[in-house]
């Protein structure tokens, strides 16, 4: 199956899954939990900076979700909405966490591939598997990725994680975030360049790998 035939399988499954919430089904809120707890754990976790912190703000917003399901009117929006409550959960436990605000970022989970779409500035991190195998745990890598994400300002840092990592579409990451679509347009972009400034000669380099095993 293609991308687009999966993004879409997977959004049809979102709004089923949305439906059958709101229908009050049991099986719909173990269901929620499995598909959607590892996705805010991963957003608190690189906005926040510590495994305390995303697995409370992963645990309130799976709570909020469960208290508000009435604040739903649109089953296809089930994903947007679920991320600004992250994201509210995730403003409040910075405020309060007794850690450091800017504390350091892991990035085990957000690997990126060398793929493209068309302009040159795309860096996709939701999928490595454009790599060989041997590159996946390549430690001048990871360093190189987990500076420049921790290096890129939270504004972008933000954007950079709903549409790349998460696949939110523009228009969702603006609901998320309460910017406009140009506002994520041009801060995805500059968090992309900046992004690929720090990691362009490595993925060069790999990609002559794939050439020439």
């Amino acid at each position: 199956m293609n991308v687009v035939g999966h993004k879409a399988n997977a959004a049809q499954a979102d709004i089923q899954l949305a439906r059958d919430l709101l229908a009050g089904k049991l099986e719909a809120f173990d269901h929620f939990v499995t598909a959607y707890h590892d996705k805010i754990f991963r957003y608190g976790y690189a906005m926040c900076g510590q495994r305390e912190d995303a697995e409370e703000i992963a645990q309130e917003t799976l709570m909020k979700v469960f208290e508000n399901l009435g604040q739903l009117r649109e089953p296809e929006r089930l994903k947007p909405w679920v991320f600004r409550i992250a994201k509210n959960a995730c403003l409040m436990k910075r405020r309060k966490s007794v850690f450091a605000p800017h504390a350091e970022v892991s990035l085990d989970q957000l690997m990126p591939s060398k793929s493209g779409d068309g302009d040159g500035a795309r860096l996709e991190i939701a999928d490595w598997s454009g790599l060989p195998d041997h590159l996946a745990m390549d430690a001048e890598l990871r360093e190189r990725l987990r500076i420049g994400v921790h290096a890129l300002p939270e504004t972008y840092r933000a954007v950079f994680l709903l549409r790349d990592v998460e696949g939110l579409s523009t228009e969702e990451a603006a609901e998320v975030l309460g910017v406009s679509t140009d506002v994520i347009k041009q801060r995805l972009h500059r968090g992309r360049l900046i992004l690929r400034k720090e990691l362009d000669d490595y993925l060069r380099a790999a990609k002559g790998t794939l050439k020439h095993p």
